[in-house]
């Protein structure tokens, strides 16, 4: 398990990839969110200063004394996230975020980028897949 980035895809990397949320563990690894533009570049998403929080006070009929460190509320500033290109070149593994195909397992794809675009994508064969899993 571990960390990973998410990515939004609305790039056509085949079936079971286009509008769905994907994973990796091949850009920063921290977390972060990034998409995928029909065009094909790679953007890092930044909701940075977009909420702050405030503490709820106990004499607040909010506040749950169940949650002793949860006790705070996500207060939007008004602020927008902003989006940023990614001019990386390298190859980058991604897969399904859910995956409900019990028939098959679990899909992944290498991606190309190029400055940023995807040049090449290559999907792992199914067969492959079994025999890793076999031995």
């Amino acid at each position: 398990m571990g960390m990973f980035d998410t990515v939004k895809c609305s790039y056509d990397l085949g079936p079971g990839y286009i509008n769905r949320e994907l994973q990796t563990k091949d850009l920063d690894c921290c977390m972060k969110d990034y998409w995928i533009s029909p065009a094909g570049q790679l953007y890092e998403i930044d909701y940075a200063h977009t909420h702050t929080f405030e503490a709820i006070k106990e004499d607040d009929p909010r506040y749950d004394s169940n949650k002793k460190f949860l006790n705070f509320e996500w207060i939007p500033t008004g602020q927008r996230g902003k989006i940023k290109p990614v001019y990386i070149f390298k190859i980058v593994e991604l897969y399904p975020a859910k995956w409900d195909g019990h028939y098959c397992k679990w899909p992944s794809c290498h991606v190309l980028f190029r400055d940023g675009i995807i040049t090449e994508v290559r999907h792992t064969p199914l067969h492959d897949l079994q025999s890793n899993s076999q031995g």
